[in-house]
C-alpha cells in the first residue's frame, strides 16, 4: 500500500456520521458560491481588474470565471451527495487557494474581511474531506456496499 491508499483507508475507517452533515453543508456553500458567480460576473471581473496581480484580458477573465463557476456548481453537487468526493475536493482546493491568497488581497487581510474567513474555513474543510473521504451517508458508500 502506498501512502495515498493508507490515508484513504484511514479516512474511510475513522469517519463519523456528523461529519457527513458538515460535508453536505460544505457542498451547499460551494454550490451557492457557484450560483453567485454565475449571477454576478461583473462584480468579480471588477475584483480581478482591480488586482494588479492578474494581467488577464477581458476574454481570459470571462473564461476563468466560467470555469470556476462550473467547477463550483458541479463540485458542490458532487460533494453534497458524496459522489467521487475526493476528486471533487481536489478540484476545489486550487480555486480556494487562489481565493484566499489572490482575490482577498484586494480586500485586505483583516479580521473584518468575512469573505476571507469563509474562504479559509472552506479551504480547511476541503483538506479535511480530502483526507477522510465521503463517509457513511454518501453515494460512494452505497456503491461500496453494492460491490460487496
Amino acid at each position: 500500500m502506498n501512502v495515498v491508499q493508507k490515508v484513504e483507508h484511514w479516512g474511510d475507517a475513522h469517519h463519523t456520521k456528523w461529519l457527513d452533515v458538515v460535508r453536505i453543508v460544505l457542498g451547499l456553500v460551494i454550490f451557492s458560491k457557484g450560483i453567485a458567480l454565475v449571477s454576478d460576473t461583473g462584480h468579480l471581473q471588477d475584483v480581478l481588474f482591480r488586482n494588479s496581480i492578474f494581467a488577464f484580458s477581458s476574454v481570459m477573465a470571462s473564461v476563468a470565471f466560467h470555469i470556476v463557476a462550473f467547477a463550483h456548481l458541479v463540485g458542490g453537487i458532487l460533494i453534497t451527495i458524496g459522489l467521487v468526493t475526493r476528486f471533487a475536493v481536489v478540484i476545489q482546493i486550487p480555486i480556494l487557494l487562489c481565493a484566499v491568497f489572490f482575490v482577498n488581497v484586494a480586500n485586505g487581510f483583516s479580521a473584518l474581511n468575512s469573505e476571507l474567513w469563509l474562504s479559509i474555513i472552506v479551504l480547511c474543510l476541503l483538506v479535511l474531506f480530502w483526507v477522510v473521504g465521503a463517509g457513511p451517508l454518501s453515494v460512494d458508500q452505497q456503491f461500496r456496499k453494492k460491490k460487496r
